[in-house]
């Protein structure tokens, strides 16, 4: 068996088991791919995919073993090909970084700008997603960091450390009568159309918790993706939105008010996310740092060797241990 081999295990699983769509991001032709895992799997004695009618519709309960291993293994030699960059120059490279659009938006870009006049000459990709999908990114090797919030799905390769707390704030059009009430309450605005995130965000989940612990039912007029889109619709006066605090701006969001509504509703905990086997290079530490202060590269270092000595389920833990120092 080979280093390729694996790499094609990991790409089709990566593609949706999709043999052509891998063989196009690894520059191979498909049946090259298909008979090197076939001699994979004639090596190892046992069959990694289950196929129907020649076509590749799932893993084998050993091939979920392999595909861990493989994974392991491309992630090992992706930080390995990280060193011998960085051995040869250690402010020039590629950090990929996987948030979603309230971070990219609001809690970014100071620290961006400040990471680029430090290293002008390493590259930032900015991938965007809702919580899952940028964990997935991560976990799949195509993120060096992840930023967001919480997600329902456990991912246990993943190493989460807390960046801060997110309130939440009822944003209104300009002299919107919830704006002026004396006390917000959870009935005050359930009188209101609603516009809050997409279910895919802890947001969502949150506010409606609130309502549903108090025996309210609010009217969700709308669901967006972001707190813009949100923003957009509350100027039309389609309703009023529970969003992010840190979403709004009053110099920015002109024709708008906001309430702080962190005692109705609970916050949302921002985590860096990385993979617990993950190598960082020496500027990837300077943007957590710009990013997180109380997250020096000691504390980041030993999060991720306790999750890396750990099996795969506990990497999390390393979490209530790390917000312990």
């Amino acid at each position: 068996m080979n280093l390729q081999q694996l790499r094609y295990v990991v790409e089709i699983v990566r593609q949706g088991n999709h043999l052509s769509a891998a063989a196009e991001v690894v520059h191979a032709s498909q049946p090259g791919v298909s008979r090197q895992v076939q001699r994979l799997e004639a090596e190892l004695g046992f069959d990694i995919f289950v196929r129907t009618r020649n076509r590749i519709v799932g893993l084998t309960e050993p091939g979920k073993q392999v595909l861990e291993i493989g994974r392991r293994v491309v992630n090992d030699i992706a930080a390995l090909n990280a060193l011998k960059e960085e051995m040869s120059s250690s402010k020039k490279g590629v950090l990929v970084i996987a948030t979603t659009h309230t971070h990219a938006r609001y809690v970014l870009p100071g620290v961006i700008q400040a990471f680029v006049a430090k290293y002008p000459d390493v590259q930032l990709v900015l991938k965007q997603g809702d919580p899952e999908h940028i964990c997935g990114l991560l976990d799949a090797g195509e993120a060096d960091l992840a930023i967001g919030t919480e997600t329902a799905k456990p991912f246990p390769r993943l190493v989460k450390l807390p960046i801060q707390e997110i309130s939440r704030s009822v944003v209104a059009k300009a002299g919107h009568p919830i704006l002026m009430a004396k006390t917000l309450t959870l009935q005050a605005l359930s009188a209101y159309p609603i516009i809050t995130y997409d279910p895919r965000y802890s947001g969502r989940w949150k506010v409606l918790s609130a309502f549903k612990e108090a025996g309210i039912e609010p009217k969700v007029v709308l669901s967006a993706v972001d707190a813009d889109v949100s923003k957009t619709y509350v100027e039309l006066g389609l309703g009023i939105a529970i969003l992010s605090t840190v979403s709004f701006d009053p110099v920015r969001d002109k024709g708008l008010g906001a309430r702080d509504a962190s005692k109705l509703f609970a916050s949302s905990t921002s985590f860096l996310t990385i993979r617990a086997n993950a190598y960082l290079r020496p500027f990837a530490f300077h943007f957590i740092r710009l990013l997180a202060p109380h997250l020096k590269p000691v504390v980041v270092r030993d999060a991720l060797r306790r999750a890396a000595s750990q099996s795969p389920g506990a990497a999390a833990g390393a979490l209530a241990d790390t917000q312990a120092e």
